[in-house]
């Protein structure tokens, strides 16, 4: 039973700590849309889509206007579009084409992002594959609320370096053909290594071929809530320090499964996960960064940081597991740059450092998120960096992921604003070295002696 002063509390989060339900996200399989036309392919994605999302806004406007709790984003997932049109897509163009079918469905749900414009190469290249994400640069330049994702590995699969290699080229021409807008096609394309099915955040989210025909996901969120919780901790030692971060997620995640449950009610869909993770926002007072200062560093990226991050991350997961038997996605905390203000003002100041961030990747949610570099870094630059991310995921059994912005134009020490969620940052240095002729190797990188537990 919720008592009156739980109400009281949760109240006072959601005006004066910036709680929210971060995203709302519907998923959706569109196996029963596979055709080998590609005319038929796109009228039943579109049809499948709006038939079952119809309601989505109108249900999450419903809930917050009753429940006074404020759900920032409504989205939709997809089966990845590499499986979806390998029939029907036979050439760039075409999957370009279902990337803006996506896009309408997407504008005539009122969803404000469609995650799964995707594909898994994590071991091999489909043709299919192939085709999708030669196609990555053109779909996001061409739509407003698609989202692409490519997962280059796995703990039992290794990395497959030829897609990694792709990539680097794939994000430099993404960035060159939307530089009108800073290459905030971008800012839409992460990879990733062991991609869970079930992320309802973007731009990762897809529905995996382990889901259910649809699928109710829910990201709750509340670095705010998390940060006033921790101020009042000063003087106390690591053991009340974790109480108190527990105790607190806590009480977030249960209010992400109110949520998730009320929305699976409504719209008669399961309901599948919570996913705990802690996503800032530009908004001051709505911080990783702050969350970590608030623990005794003078700035996020000074000695101690990896080590706090770690502990807040662990505290979060084991308060929110006692919170929801159905916790999933990537749950933890996030630490990107421009969508995290304080975290983007440690950049500037010099106290945070793209290899200090990819310390931090090895204990948080998941990666190297939201970084934006000069747009004169090279694609072997780029797929050198997303390799990294991906080996500490595949070593250490954990999903990471890498989000880079090369922005043209643009050179370190500059700054760009995305607006919005996205939110503004500094362009941050990139090791000038080459690891071209690494990268030029080829082949996959294999999978680390601990995957072979069968």
């Amino acid at each position: 039973m919720i008592n009156i002063n739980e109400v009281i509390e949760t109240n006072e989060m959601i005006e004066k700590e910036n709680l929210d339900v971060r995203t709302v996200t519907l998923g959706i399989s569109l196996l029963d849309c596979i055709s080998d036309n590609m005319d038929l392919l796109c009228s039943k994605v579109f049809d499948k889509i709006v038939n079952t999302a119809d309601k989505l806004l109108d249900v999450c406007t419903q809930i917050e206007r009753e429940y006074a709790i404020p759900i920032v984003n409504k989205r939709v997932s997809i089966t990845p579009a590499a499986i979806v049109g390998a029939s029907a897509c036979k050439t760039v163009d075409d999957y370009v084409r279902l990337a803006k079918t996506l896009d309408k469905a997407a504008e005539k749900v009122g969803v404000n992002f469609i995650g799964g414009f995707s594909a898994l190469p994590a071991k091999g290249m489909t043709k299919s594959e192939i085709l999708l994400i030669d196609s990555i640069p053109q779909a996001l330049a061409a739509t407003n609320r698609v989202c692409a994702s490519v997962n280059l590995g796995s703990t039992k699969t290794g990395i497959n370096m030829d897609a990694v290699k792709q990539m680097g080229k794939i994000i430099k021409e993404t960035a060159r053909l939307t530089k009108d807008q800073d290459s905030i096609g971008c800012a839409k394309l992460v990879v990733l290594c062991n991609a869970p099915d079930d992320n309802p955040f973007m731009a990762g989210a897809f529905h995996g071929v382990t889901e259910s025909d649809c699928v109710i996901n829910v990201g709750v969120s509340g670095p705010g809530v998390i940060n006033h919780a921790i101020q009042s901790t000063a003087g106390k030692d690591f053991g009340f320090l974790c109480d108190t971060i527990k105790n607190t997620a806590f009480k977030v995640t249960r209010l992400g499964q109110l949520v998730a449950k009320e929305a699976s009610s409504r719209l008669g869909i399961p309901y599948g996960i919570v996913d705990l993770s802690l996503a800032p926002t530009p908004s001051v007072g709505d911080s990783i960064a702050e969350i970590l200062e608030s623990m005794g560093l003078e700035k996020a990226g000074a000695p101690g940081t990896t080590a706090a991050l770690a502990l807040l991350n662990d505290q979060v997961k084991k308060g929110g597991i006692m919170a929801s038997s159905y916790v999933g996605g990537l749950s933890g905390a996030f630490i990107p740059v421009s969508e995290d203000h304080e975290m983007a003002n440690s950049v500037v100041c010099g106290a945070l450092t793209l290899e200090k961030l990819e310390a931090m990747t090895c204990v948080c949610s998941v990666g190297l998120d939201m970084i934006a570099v000069p747009g004169t870094t090279s694609e072997s630059t780029l797929s050198g960096i997303i390799a990294d991310e991906m080996a500490i995921g595949m070593i250490n059994q954990k999903t990471t992921a890498v989000r880079i912005i090369p922005v043209e134009g643009k050179t370190a020490g500059q700054s760009v604003d995305f607006g919005g969620l996205l939110g503004s940052g500094p362009i941050m240095k990139v090791n000038s070295f080459s690891c071209e002729a690494f990268v030029n190797r080829g082949g996959r990188i294999p999978a680390p002696v601990h995957s072979f537990k069968n």
